[in-house]
């Protein structure tokens, strides 16, 4: 699609300019989300996206859990790691309302904090989800609190909810260092399928826009 064609459909968007955090600022926003762990029990991690088919961490174990509250939705542009800031593509958040089922990963406590410094350099580098721990219900009944990242609706780069033809165009032409937005999204759909818990708003987007 020509450039002109593209801003007739209103994409790419006019997002403000958002500075990458600092290593001390996410030092300092790591240590902030830690504040009530004691770093020797284990914790739990709450993945709705690629964390589902990609932790990046040794996990002890990995269940099928749920959040209430928060749902999950493609609210974040992405302008490196699925798109660029010329053609941004879009990566899932939570965003408030509703729940959202997904796949909980439990941590070895004394051996986490590399690897969670690991996760925030992957998950924390701009700045737009804000860390909360979350009650998580297990599929076995039990109710853990996890740690999970939650779209900042003041973030530059919050999406909003958008129409089909934009979320069209986007799976059309964006692609970061990491791959295409479509990519994300199928991966995404198809993880939650074979884990038994089939997200069916996120199916019907993909069968219209793809």
């Amino acid at each position: 699609m020509r450039p002109a064609a593209l801003l007739a459909s209103g994409y790419p968007p006019l997002l403000d300019h958002e500075p990458l955090l600092t290593d001390d600022e996410m030092a300092a926003s790591l240590t902030q989300a830690l504040s009530g762990w004691d770093g020797r029990r284990d914790l739990w991690l709450f993945g709705y996206g690629s964390l589902i088919w990609n932790p990046g961490m040794p996990t002890v174990d990995a269940v099928r859990g749920k959040v209430h509250g928060y749902h999950r939705g493609l609210y974040l542009w992405s302008r490196v790691n699925r798109g660029t800031p010329e053609r941004p593509g879009l990566v899932l958040a939570l965003d408030r309302g509703g729940s959202c089922p997904g796949i909980a990963f439990r941590v070895d406590g004394p051996t986490a904090m590399p690897h969670l410094e690991t996760l925030w350099k992957r998950e924390m580098t701009g700045g737009s989800y804000r860390p909360a721990w979350l009650p998580c219900s297990l599929a076995n009944g039990e109710r853990v609190s996890a740690l999970a990242f939650v779209m900042r609706r003041d973030a530059p780069t919050y999406a909003g909810k958008l129409p089909d033809h934009v979320m069209k165009t986007v799976f059309d032409c964006a692609e970061g260092r990491y791959g295409t937005t479509l990519d994300y999204v199928r991966r995404t759909v198809d993880a939650l399928r074979a884990s038994g818990i089939p997200d069916r708003t996120l199916e019907a987007l993909l069968a219209r826009c793809r």
